[in-house]
């Protein structure tokens, strides 16, 4: 009995250490992968008239890398098709209105990757963000065209640089990943839309596979 406990200890002893080798060396390797999850976004530091806005749930999905910087440190560049926007009511040009926003970017953040042990990688950086297309779809029957025509002509900021944060729980391929990110600029390009001006802020949750 003795012996088969011995045995059972020596073998639960190096399954442990060769899991803990196997963590080193993929913290320490290239990295290759593809997520999909959502975005739960919002707007802040809005200026328009009456303004207010409430969450909304949009799609995000792409592709990452984790380029090795030492054991410790790495660049994790993404690439991302990500839905952000709001639901929100406000007035303009003497009217009320209720529309849902949903703007389809191009996110490309680059982080510096902090990987303290195996299964948790820490990231940070900056993000640049492509609005790709907006819609709006108004709600309530007294928009009137004066107002569509506001909506339809507003000066859109397309290149927007943001800062996220997050963290990966790496379950050997699969990567559960959370993110939160706001942006640095507001919605408009020059400042002359009567438009609502804002900057969005969203977090964000996927489920990732990683091919190496």
């Amino acid at each position: 009995m003795k012996k088969i406990f011995l045995s059972v200890l020596l073998i639960a002893i190096t399954s442990t250490i060769q899991a803990q080798d196997d963590t080193v060396n993929e913290r320490a390797g290239f990295q290759a992968g593809v997520k999909v999850g959502a975005n739960y976004s919002n707007v802040y530091d809005a200026q328009g008239e009456e303004f207010t806005a409430d969450p909304k749930l949009g799609l995000a999905f792409g592709a990452y890398l984790g380029i090795p910087l030492g054991k410790y440190l790495g660049f994790h560049p993404e690439v991302l098709f990500s839905q952000k926007g709001f639901k929100g009511t406000g007035s303009l040009l003497g009217s009320s209105y209720e529309l849902t926003r949903t703007s389809n970017f191009l996110d490309v953040p680059l982080f510096l990757a902090l990987k303290p042990i195996g299964m948790v990688t820490i990231v940070a950086g900056p993000q640049f963000s492509f609005l790709m297309s907006q819609k709006d779809t108004f709600s309530n029957s007294t928009i009137t065209i004066d107002q569509e025509k506001e909506f339809d002509n507003e000066n859109v900021r397309k290149n927007i640089m943001c800062f996220v944060g997050g963290v990966d729980i790496n379950l050997k391929n699969i990567v559960l990943g959370a993110r939160a990110g706001w942006d640095f600029q507001t919605n408009h390009g020059d400042g002359t839309s009567s438009t609502p001006r804002y900057k969005n802020s969203w977090v964000q949750a996927t489920v990732g596979y990683r091919f190496y």
